[in-house]
């Protein structure tokens, strides 16, 4: 069953991602978590993460903002070593709150409820009209790009807070979504081979084949995506992100993700 249902979650979620910038790994792990342990669906999310990212960069490197991609993403590698050394090491992620709701079970805790008050906070910027117009300014950059690589490296979500600056830039849409993928990469680079070196984990045969099949189906979302961007506006983007980031942010605090 999981050879059907993760690679069609992948592309879906790769199309999506595409233009919000977040979502695979987030929407991702959860459904790995149903068919294997917690540690193995982290590490097997954040490969098809990189590798998605990896394809991304190759259709739409052209349009990257290399000054943003500099400041922010050298930050964001910083902070990305950092969460994801104390996640190997010492991770202060307490539980608060395990339920089952709906034959659904959730896990609340700190790290969730942190992040989730961050999303929606940045949430805001884009649903109170005295915060919709109000741009980032340049010292913003550097810890904007700690903050995503940090929580990406200590939880993988890196992109909901990373979407939630650069969106903050007035940048077009090719921009925006290129300059995020290349970030992306910057802290995947970093945190994938963190999670090995500390992981006794071994990839079995069984998850090396549902690995190849989920990345060639994100790497299809990632792809058709491509071809509807031009029949997206900047607008939409930022429509798309502050829907994801707002319901994210729910489903985290909830424990639900």
């Amino acid at each position: 069953m999981e050879f059907l249902i993760v690679p069609l979650f992948a592309l879906l979620a790769s199309l999506l991602t595409f233009f919000s910038g977040f979502g695979l790994g987030t929407l991702l792990m959860p459904v790995l978590a149903v068919f294997f342990s917690i540690p193995e669906a982290i590490l097997l999310t954040a490969v098809v993460h990189l590798l998605n990212n990896i394809f991304k960069l190759a259709l739409v490197a052209k349009n990257i903002n290399r000054n943003i991609l500099l400041s922010f993403g050298l930050s964001a590698m910083l902070g990305s070593w950092i969460g994801s050394q104390i996640l190997a090491h010492w991770a202060p992620n307490q539980i608060l709150l395990q339920y089952s709701f709906g034959g659904i079970s959730a896990e609340i805790t700190t790290l969730k409820i942190g992040i989730a008050l961050l999303m929606i906070f940045f949430t805001l910027f884009d649903i109170v009209p005295a915060l919709k117009n109000i741009e980032f300014k340049k010292e913003y950059i550097l810890p904007g790009g700690f903050i995503s690589g940090f929580f990406g490296g200590l939880t993988g979500h890196q992109g909901a807070l990373r979407s939630a600056f650069l969106v903050r830039f007035s940048l077009a849409k090719e921009v925006f979504i290129a300059t995020g993928t290349a970030i992306a990469c910057c802290i995947d680079f970093i945190r994938v081979p963190v999670y090995l070196l500390n992981s006794e984990l071994l990839f079995s045969e069984e998850q090396i084949i549902l690995l190849g099949i989920t990345t060639l189906a994100a790497f299809s979302g990632a792809f058709w995506g491509s071809k509807l961007l031009q029949k997206t506006t900047m607008k939409g983007v930022k429509n798309a992100v502050t829907i994801l980031l707002f319901s994210i942010a729910l489903l985290l605090g909830a424990g639900i993700l």
